[in-house]
């Protein structure tokens, strides 16, 4: 498995760097193109101005020059937006690359902290499990590029989903896995997509609100013929059929239709446009899931939600994209007003823009929600991929306990990961882990606890083989005391257990079994009142139908008469070598039967001098 990781390390950083020398490559070219446009600018300025003070003779073939100046200027500029369109491109697919073999080495420095802020303290395991934040699991899925992936993915690692949902799940990942090309390029794509946070909200709000503008049948038909009227009266003044201006008339009319809605007219076209780059690459990445062939039940049905009522979103969102385009004459300010005032072209574009409005609102949510689900199953392909050895889990209904054969840390790099075989369950019994300090317990639940996140999800898990019961979660490991709400460590280690306790309670037949991880529970009192209390916790979980793990250095709980028939004990142990410079510890990471016989608190503080 190491080898592999450092294989796969190396093979993203050979597309790093074959990417970056692309963009290079664009980068001079772009340079070269911007020294070209701003020459020809100039020489085309030139040959104008030129005309003035020159001889008559030949002012045409200097101001035909000129006119040639800028027409080569124009076609400069489109393919300099092209050069540096394809520059962004290898930048963001070398970055892509760079990023991925980070995450295969977890050189969590190295990458962009987690977009998601996550649940906050009072979710039932996301902060102990470190399921977001800085080295997290949510950072080794980092493919994750839109909106819409982002907060689907962050669902699905806070909420399990059903055993059946799982394995259509797994389907598509183990599909999506090796079509590497597809989730670079579609990882690439979703970067470039404009940062926007709630704009999907906003999308979504103004769609299923209705139009305005032509909620009424004939404003649409007013605008066609006052546009129609206006500039047939002027075509006709000017070829001299009438000698009145009488398009003036019909002008008054378009000033006070204007003055009425053009303030209206202008918020929505802000609202909708002000992400006109969103709009258009989140059409490409529409586009991608579409235009690529699968198999599993799970991406065909995305991509049948993406291509419903005879309506295809990426088709639905290049035209709005168009519709941004018209609406964009706003901006030039020199024609916008008399172009609007004698075509009244603002109000055309409106009622264009809520005839897409009223087709596509129905649809929306569904077409980006499947968005954020090719997203999301595309990062989970990509934590298979770079970890070939890792397993896909078995969830069964009638299964009571959770058995793991070399279950590890994901978190943990390959070449520093131990792993090891794990059972847990089934209800009526409970691990229970001790061993001395660094000696591995906190990581052992913690893998137990990320690894049924991971199989709940639908991705593969850190094992060799995994078999477990649908589970809901529920930890208590890492508690922090609050001076600003006046709430001790022992308090807060109380109404941590409390919640722990509560949604034991609530676990009916039929409802996922819930699993427990407890470390180091009520350090924060004294040792006999602590060892009272952790009996009866322990010994009311026992009467429950979850399953759990606890970690603990009171050795005594293993031979309390009241916990001992449920209680299966696992230990890790150091080894204690004597150099020129002292002590110094080591450790296996192993787990072994039975209670841990050793401990090494003096031990430690004579290693740090305080002997």
């Amino acid at each position: 498995m190491a080898l592999h990781d450092v294989n796969g390390a190396d093979r993203y950083l050979e597309a790093a760097s074959r990417h970056a020398a692309e963009r290079d490559r664009h980068a001079q070219r772009s340079r070269r193109l911007s020294y070209a446009r701003l020459a020809v600018f100039l020489a085309a300025t030139a040959s104008l101005l030129s005309t003035f003070p020159g001889p008559v003779s030949f002012a045409s073939l200097r101001i035909g020059a000129g006119m040639a100046g800028f027409v080569v200027f124009f076609i400069l500029v489109y393919w300099h937006s092209q050069v540096e369109a394809l520059e962004r491109w290898s930048a963001t697919l070398a970055q892509v690359n760079t990023d991925a073999a980070a995450r295969v080495n977890r050189e969590w420095g190295r990458l962009t902290p987690s977009a998601i802020a996550g649940p906050g303290p009072g979710h039932p395991y996301a902060d102990d499990l470190d399921i977001f934040g800085h080295a997290s699991v949510f950072q080794l899925l980092g493919w994750v590029g839109t909106e819409a992936g982002r907060t689907t993915l962050a669902d699905w690692l806070t909420r399990g989903a059903s055993p059946a949902t799982v394995r259509d799940r797994q389907q598509a990942v183990a599909e999506l896995a090796p079509l590497e090309r597809v989730r670079e390029e579609f990882a690439a794509l979703g970067r470039i997509v404009e940062p926007a946070p709630h704009a999907l909200e906003g999308l979504y709000a103004w769609a299923e609100a209705g139009p305005w503008f032509t909620r009424t049948w004939w404003a649409a038909w007013v605008v066609r013929g006052l546009s129609a009227l206006i500039l047939g009266l002027l075509a006709a003044h000017i070829a001299g059929v009438i000698d009145w201006p009488l398009w003036l008339y019909p002008i008054v009319v378009s000033i006070g239709l204007m003055v009425a809605f053009g303030k209206r007219t202008a918020h929505t076209f802000t609202h909708v446009f002000s992400r006109y780059g969103m709009l258009q690459q989140h059409g490409e990445l529409f586009a991608r899931i579409t235009g690529t062939p699968f198999t599993s039940p799970c991406l065909r049905r995305l991509q049948a939600d993406l291509q419903k009522s005879g309506m295809t979103a990426a088709r639905e969102m290049a035209r709005l994209s168009r519709i941004g385009q018209f609406a964009d004459l706003r901006l030039v300010v020199l024609f916008h007003p008399v172009i609007t005032l004698l075509t009244l072209w603002d109000f055309h574009v409106l009622a264009e823009l809520e005839r897409w409005q009223v087709r596509t609102a129905p649809h929306l949510r569904r077409w980006f929600a499947a968005l954020g689900e090719f997203d999301a199953l595309a990062a989970l392909a990509s934590l298979s991929h770079d970890n070939p050895g890792w397993a896909f889990p078995e969830i069964v209904e009638s299964a009571t306990a959770i058995e793991a054969r070399q279950l590890g840390h994901p978190l943990i790099a390959a070449d520093r990961r131990v792993p090891n075989d794990v059972s847990v369950g089934p209800p009526g019994g409970f691990l229970l882990v001790t061993g001395s300090n660094m000696s591995g317990k906190s990581t052992l639940l913690r893998a137990i606890g990320v690894n049924a996140v991971l199989a709940h999800a639908g991705a593969p898990v850190c094992a060799d083989h995994m078999r477990l019961p649908p589970l809901s979660i529920c930890t208590s490991m890492r508690v922090q005391d609050s001076l600003e709400e006046g709430v001790s460590y022992f308090m807060a280690a109380l109404q941590r257990l409390k919640l722990v306790v509560a949604a034991a309670r609530t676990v009916r037949d039929g409802d996922p079994m819930l699993l427990y991880l407890l470390d180091e529970v009520l350090q924060g009192t004294n040792t006999a009142e602590r060892q009272v209390a952790v009996r009866r916790i322990l010994r009311h979980l026992l009467t429950l139908r979850v399953v759990g793990a606890v970690t603990t250095h009171d050795l005594e709980l293993a031979a309390c008469d009241e916990l001992e028939a449920g209680c299966h004990s696992v230990h890790f142990s150091e080894a204690v070598e004597h150099h020129e410079q002292g002590l110094r510890l080591s450790f296996d990471y192993r787990l072994k039967p039975g209670v841990a016989t050793s401990r090494n608190a003096l031990k430690l503080l004579q290693m740090v001098g305080l002997d």
